[in-house]
């Protein structure tokens, strides 16, 4: 960890409000929501954590300041999604300490890949998701907004 003042912990159902207002703030300045996005949103226990997945939330000087989810795809194959940071947070190093998070629980997971979608218009996300080693690969999805799909490679121990 590269901050100690943040700190990565398991979501827990009090923090919905947070993981839908963090993800809702990002989305409607560069997007707009989607039917997908409400869903999930609103009821990620039922649409991440009861098929498999995972969500984190950071906390930056015991406030609450970011998340992100591990969706599972299929065995071995995780979605990196719904990563999000406060914007009175940002530039602290937080969406990387969640990623790091995120990765290293698909690694204890054996998977073999994590994907994400994303928009190239999200500069420093896409700079972020390169420098963790995500490669682009051919676009398909769930996503109107996304025009890019990055995948990474997990090795097996």
């Amino acid at each position: 960890m590269e901050n100690p003042a943040i700190k990565v912990i398991k979501y827990h159902p009090e923090h919905q409000p947070w993981f839908e207002k963090f993800n809702r703030d990002w989305i409607e300045k560069f997007f707009w929501m989607e039917p997908v996005d409400f869903d999930v949103l609103q009821n990620p226990e039922e649409h991440i954590i009861s098929k498999g997945g995972f969500i984190f939330m950071a906390l930056c000087e015991k406030e609450l300041a970011g998340t992100v989810a591990l969706k599972f795809v299929s065995p071995g194959v995780y979605e990196f999604t719904k990563m999000a940071v406060d914007e009175n947070f940002q530039g602290k190093k937080i969406g990387k300490e969640l990623s790091l998070a995120a990765i290293g629980k698909a690694q204890q997971l054996q998977a073999k890949k994590i994907v994400l979608y994303s928009n190239t218009k999200l500069i420093s996300a896409i700079a972020l998701y390169r420098k963790l080693g995500f490669i682009e690969v051919a676009l398909d999805g769930p996503y109107k907004r996304s025009d890019i799909k990055m995948e990474l490679p997990l090795s097996q121990q």
